[in-house]
């Protein structure tokens, strides 16, 4: 773990602050993801290359901030295939999407552009091969969650959910000993252990994917979390309330015994939160922008905290390609309209 001390300022009375010393930790790993900043760029990159309207099944990821400023820029956001005119250009969210979907968008002569992340198209190949093998499915996760809509539509007829422990007692399988577990990707590591471990002693034969289904960002802001919260007297996550990770990142600290909350932006602050609170921690779920972090510790230094730690528990440099679609669609675009990133 290292730290690094960005732009240090006066605290206390000279700050507005009061004679407690006041800090702030910036976690790093935090916000976007590459599973993130791929799809928020295919967005960008089609309504450069192709031009507005581009319509967008779902939000592309779970944050208001995000889809607000795609919304300015043309693009236009729908719950369902249907309501995309037929013959237009549309793009999938990055939580995936199920075959029935697919199909929907085939009748509709729609122009697909699929931004799934291409960790939770990993669930999806593992459901498949999973369901093509005989094995009775359980899919651990949220079920209102657009990411488990999609995996679970790719084997419905084979496949349950459960989102706690005590669900899984309650499972009920053709064969007790074909039963294999998928997750979903934006989990606690806390939550999914134990759900599996109830799975595991209930199936004593249970198998698992190869891998954790748990997508490295979700873990890194989670280890990342874990290893400050002790450190700090109140951590703010910067992300909307339909984040799964962000949300998860606020029951790590709690689960801590450290205050958290999850705020959408500076606005969200209550003041009486900072009352008798010295040190802050901030982190940011995969689908929050920089931008509205940095428009936290700007509150915060506003409030005394005039010292502002980064401090990185590990490095983080993954990297997603773009899809065939759009790099075709740039390699077709005329030199002077090409998007590039």
């Amino acid at each position: 773990m290292t730290s690094t001390t960005l732009d240090p300022r006066v605290s206390g009375p000279e700050a507005g602050g009061s004679s407690i010393d006041k800090r702030v930790l910036l976690l790093k790993p935090r916000g976007f993801c590459a599973g993130v900043v791929r799809a928020v760029d295919i967005v960008k990159i089609a309504l450069e290359t192709f031009g507005a309207p581009i319509y967008v099944r779902k939000e592309i990821v779970h944050n208001r901030f995000v889809v607000n400023d795609l919304i300015e820029k043309g693009a236009i956001f729908v719950e369902d295939i249907d309501q995309v005119p037929e013959g237009m250009r549309v793009i999938y969210s990055a939580h995936g999407v199920s075959p029935a979907v697919k199909e929907q968008s085939k009748e509709r002569k729609l122009k697909v552009i699929d931004a799934t992340c291409p960790l939770v198209t990993k669930v999806h190949v593992e459901a498949i091969k999973f369901a093509k093998q005989g094995y009775s499915l359980v899919l651990v996760g949220h079920r209102d969650h657009d990411e488990i809509e999609g995996t679970l539509g790719e084997a419905p007829d084979v496949t349950q959910v459960v989102s706690s422990p005590e669900e899984v007692q309650s499972l009920v399988v053709p064969d007790p000993n074909r039963v294999a577990y998928l997750t979903q990707t934006t989990l606690s590591l806390d939550e999914a252990r134990d759900i599996i471990k109830a799975l595991k002693d209930k199936f004593p034969n249970i198998v698992g994917p190869p891998s954790q289904d748990i997508c490295y960002a979700t873990e890194n802001r989670q280890t990342a979390v874990k290893n400050v919260a002790h450190k700090a007297d109140l951590v703010l996550v910067v992300g909307s309330t339909n984040s799964s990770n962000s949300n998860r990142l606020v029951e790590v600290s709690n689960n801590l015994n450290t205050q958290s909350y999850l705020i959408d932006n500076s606005a969200a602050i209550d003041p009486k939160w900072l009352e008798n609170v010295s040190t802050v921690a901030i982190t940011a779920g995969a689908s929050a922008p920089e931008v509205l972090v940095e428009e936290v510790v700007s509150y915060l230094r506003d409030h005394g905290y005039g010292s502002v730690e980064e401090v990185e528990v590990m490095p983080e440099n993954v990297r997603f390609g773009l899809p065939p679609e759009i790099v075709q669609a740039i390699k077709a675009a005329p030199a002077n309209t090409a998007a590039t990133v």
